[in-house]
Formats: C-alpha cells, structure tokens, sequence
C-alpha cells in the first residue's frame, strides 16, 4: 500500500470515527478491496472463501475500530486483523483439504507402498529420550496437532516445536535419512 493510500484510510478512518458515515463507507469499499486480495493471495486450495474473510475482517472493523490507535499507520492494524480471521478460518476447517479427483487420479491408480510396521515404528521411537518421544508419537503417530499436544503433555507449543525437530532430526541422524 502507498503512502497516499495509507494516509487517505486513515484520514476516512478519523472522518469515521467522528461521525462522518460517507468517509466510513469509502473507507470500508477500500478495505474491503485490500483484504480481498491479501486473502485471495493466501489462499491457494479451496474450502474457504475470501468474502467469507472480508466479511469477518470488516465486521471485526466495525466493532473494534475504537482500538486504532489514531496517530498510528492503519495498515498493520487492518492487515492484523484480516490475519487473524483468516488464521481462525484456516483453523475451522481443520485438517481436511477439498482436492479435485481428476488432480490425484493418477495417485489413486498406483500401487500402494507398504508402510512401516508397527514394530519398526516403536524401534524408532525408542531410540528417542522420553520427551521427544512422547511428542513425536503424539504428532506423528496419533495424529494431534501441536496446540493438542501442548495440552496433551503440559508443555508450551513452543517447547512442543523444538521437541518435535529434535527428535526427527534424531531419528533422520540414526536411521540415514539426512
């Protein structure tokens, strides 16, 4: 965003807060511009919608517009706020990805590549100090993602992270898989 943009928002955003409804509605039309291509721009498979983000992000605006902080850049404060809902969207949907048949067809029809047994992946596991692998099996093996494993174990997300990488690069290192 340029500098004049930035300062013409702000300038519609202080009309807006002053009362001036015409400067509040151009002022939306352009957010609502400039969201909808930061969501579209993050969005590269299906199961959100970009309007739905708009909508939530100006929505989000309406109520919280008192927060801006007048002698500061407006763009941080819309752009965090447009990331916000789009992160709590990607969240919503959760793990499941749309994905066209026709894109995977070929991987449907090929032969399926044995996994590891159980046995193999306890032996890896067990080469891990308890903490690594009480993180590793969770994510890797359960399926929790690190928020739920945090949760799981008592430990930060952070702390769940470094835990993670650690131990795969443990088990890269000892198993050849650099």
């Amino acid at each position: 965003m340029s500098s004049t943009d930035e300062a013409e928002l702000a300038r519609l955003m202080r009309a807006a807060i002053a009362g001036d409804e015409r400067a509040y509605e151009d002022f939306l039309h352009r957010t609502a511009q400039l969201v909808r291509g930061y969501c579209r721009s993050r969005i590269t498979r299906g199961g959100i919608d970009p309007e739905d983000i708009v909508q939530e992000t100006l929505l989000a605006v309406h109520t919280k517009r008192h927060t801006w902080r007048q002698e500061s850049p407006i763009s941080p404060w819309l752009y965090g706020i447009a990331r916000y809902k789009l992160v709590d969207a990607f969240r919503r949907r959760g793990r499941a990805v749309e994905v066209e048949i026709d894109e995977i067809a070929e991987t449907l029809a090929a032969p399926e590549q044995e996994g590891a047994s159980d046995r193999e992946i306890e032996r890896v596991l067990d080469s891990l100090p308890e903490g690594q692998k009480a993180v590793v099996s969770s994510i890797s093996v359960d399926g929790f993602s690190i928020g739920e494993t945090a949760v799981k174990l008592g430990m930060k997300e952070n702390a769940v992270r470094v835990a993670l990488h650690r131990g795969l690069a443990t088990i890269a290192r000892r198993f050849g898989q650099h």
